[in-house]
């Protein structure tokens, strides 16, 4: 539990050092200094922000009082008070910090060596009494063990804490680290001796979701497990805790909240632009494992709370499940590595053959870019796969990720766009050439070719996250390249009609409502035209709509799909047509309650229904985003092949199996 506080404090000067925050002094506490991946960075700056947004609400609201106080508890290596010392906020306010004995002599240690740290503080003299390792005329820093509560309490006495004055007291990332019943005494203790007070808490949320069993199973693999989450596992039961435990007024949201809510629209685009990022499912799915939560208790009315009490529509309860479809394990595919693996494409060469192409992965106990295509196929019901080497002379055309691949004859199929790095441009087109018994008991080589294009398709190409879909336009056969992004825009809304085979750019007249743009979306053929449903719009937001591009007689035109109730928003999903219903698998949606299951929109009637996926029969987390599907229809099943992505800092997840999903009995119901 020590540990983390160290490695908490790394992160946060990375974040500093590249422009996410504005904190000199985390260098000069941080110690030792280390890169960290843009998605950390984001991390922690969300949850810098949230803090320092309750913490100067509280002393902005508290100014005209004579004295106040901040009580940080498990301060860590935490440059708080160095910081507001700077900025001139803490005028009538002292800064108390309470942390193991060892690691609050070695941050005393560190203060008194460092000349910018200690001429801030005015070092008084009074350390080395017991507990108290340093003491400042605004500043106590006390070395106590927050689960001996007497200890505490005698410390915080002698170092002059004041029970009679306002109080913030902070806990970022520390009360799940305590036993229950410990954490709950300290803030039964906290309402119960201070009058007039704020309590501050960041913490994890949400345990068993997949993304939260990962998060759980890296703090016990740290040996340091999130003990509160059991009996308060989402921000309901945190605000029902702290009403119950004396305090009376309490607002709490979720990271993704708090960004939509707290953080002005031209720092978020300031934020986002800072590095070349392309994360954005893990980046949502950790923002709604933490939470920012302000109790308070006996202070004036006209400023409570400091979070806002405002619930983003699309939060609002927990989304209606019509039912379940049970998941099963591809036993006989669970062995192939090479089929762990996200952002890589699937598609039907054939009547139950499967070609799986690119992605991120695991080949030879290493996690990287993958080049090698697996081909699936079944054979009296069962599911048999195996390797295909592609011989490709320069490697970054095979090692894609975020591609398409259409199939467009028995022997043809088109790779378009995809990337390597997310700072690095789009990778054009490539010709998948593989002979008509293709199968996986006898792969017979798919070769590969690049496709050189005429200039004007050639914007068709380089870009990610897209979808290409078949169209048929006056008899003729055309590819439809819609939206995505690229090194350059973070969101595009254009298309490109490209005539098949010979891949000439075509013009054709689109009329109606444009669709916003958009990456991350599903499209689908149907009758002749598409369907785009979803994606993460312009301001990184899961879009809602669903869009058909339909075919006229001089050409196509957008009309927008009504479903009710209306979808939940999301991306990174696949979809599927059958029998006129749009099945929409997985995603990322911001309801943190549950996770997007299998979603059926009837289109007739615009009835959308959601089903929720059984995995009891799944010894581990199935992650349904950065994954492939593809639909069976005689079998009315799904397969599921890879998914998953970089956990924050818990470690990189890839669905250990291929899984399939049985739809008959929703799809007879619907």
């Amino acid at each position: 539990v020590q540990g983390t506080g160290g490695s908490s404090a790394v992160s946060k000067c990375s974040a500093a050092a590249r422009g996410y925050i504005q904190d000199r002094f985390l260098r000069l506490l941080a110690g030792r200094r280390r890169r960290r991946a843009p998605l950390i960075h984001r991390g922690y700056y969300i949850r810098a922000r949230a803090v320092d947004h309750c913490v100067q609400d509280f002393l902005l609201k508290t100014r005209s009082l004579p004295r106040t106080q901040i009580l940080s508890l498990g301060a860590g290596f935490d440059s708080l008070y160095f910081r507001l010392k700077d900025m001139g906020l803490l005028h009538h306010t002292v800064v108390y910090e309470v942390d193991f004995p060892d690691v609050a002599c070695q941050k005393a240690t560190l203060i008194k060596r460092m000349k910018e740290l200690s001429a801030l503080v005015g070092d008084t003299g009074g350390e080395g009494l017991g507990a108290i390792t340093f003491s400042g005329e605004d500043y106590k820093l006390l070395g106590v063990d927050l689960s001996e509560l007497s200890e505490l309490e005698r410390t915080l006495e002698e170092a002059g804490l004041n029970n009679e004055i306002p109080t913030l007291f902070i806990a970022e990332v520390v009360l799940p680290y305590m036993e229950n019943t410990r954490s709950d005494a300290l803030i039964q203790w906290a309402a119960e001796h201070f009058p007039q007070a704020c309590f501050l808490v960041y913490e994890q949320v949400h345990p068993e979701d997949p993304f939260g069993r990962v998060m759980q199973q890296h703090f016990s693999q740290l040996n340091c497990a999130l003990r509160s989450l059991a009996q308060y596992p989402d921000c309901e039961a945190q605000r029902r805790r702290f009403l119950g435990k004396g305090w009376t007024e309490c607002s709490v949201m979720d990271m993704n909240e708090f960004f939509i809510c707290c953080i002005p629209e031209d720092e978020q685009q300031r934020v986002q632009t800072l590095e070349p990022f392309d994360e954005y499912e893990e980046w949502h799915l950790k923002c709604s494992h933490y939470f920012v939560l302000a109790a308070s208790k006996g202070m004036e009315p006209s400023w409570t709370p400091l979070l806002p009490s405002v619930t983003v529509p699309r939060h609002a309860g927990p989304v209606g499940m019509a039912g379940s479809v049970p998941a099963a394990l591809c036993a006989r595919l669970s062995g192939i590595p090479g089929l762990r693996r996200y952002g890589h494409h699937s598609v039907l060469i054939k009547p139950s053959v499967i070609l799986t192409t690119g992605g991120f992965g695991e080949e030879n106990g290493q996690h990287c870019r993958m080049r090698d295509f697996h081909v699936l196929s079944k054979h009296a019901g069962y599911w048999k796969a195996v390797c295909v080497t592609q011989n490709i002379p320069d490697k970054r055309w095979g090692e894609r990720l975020y591609h398409t691949v259409s199939c467009l004859s028995d022997t043809l199929a088109l790779v378009v766009g995809g990337r390597t790095s997310p700072s690095s441009a789009g990778l054009g087109m490539l010709w998948l050439k593989f002979p008509k018994t293709c199968n996986a008991s006898d792969p017979d080589d798919v070769s590969v070719e690049l496709v050189s294009l005429q200039p004007a398709a050639e914007a068709a190409a380089l870009r990610w996250r897209h979808s290409t879909t078949e169209v048929t336009f006056k008899g003729e056969q055309y590819l439809f390249v819609y939206g995505g992004r690229s090194a350059l825009e973070p969101v595009l809304g254009d298309w490109h009609f490209l005539h098949t085979p010979e891949l000439s750019y075509a013009v054709i007249a689109v009329e109606g409502p444009v669709p916003e743009s958009r990456h991350s979306h599903s499209a689908c053929s149907w009758e002749g035209g598409v369907l785009i449903a979803g994606g993460l719009g312009a301001a990184e937001q899961p879009l809602g709509s669903v869009f058909l591009l339909r075919e006229l007689e001089h050409g196509f035109q957008w009309q927008t799909i009504e479903t009710h109730p209306p979808l939940v928003p999301r991306y990174s999903h696949t979809a599927h047509v059958h029998e006129g219903k749009l099945l929409l698998v997985g995603g990322v949606w911001f309801h943190a309650s549950s996770v997007p299951g299998v979603t059926i929109i009837d289109l007739m009637t615009g009835l959308c229904l959601d089903y929720v996926i059984n995995v009891e029969h799944l010894e581990w987390p199935l992650m349904l985003h950065n994954h492939s599907s593809v639909f069976l229809p005689n079998e009315k099943e799904l397969l599921i092949i890879g998914g998953g992505g970089n956990c924050f800092s818990f470690g990189t997840h890839l669905n250990p199996a291929p899984v399939t999903l049985s739809l008959s009995s929703i799809l007879i119901s619907h």
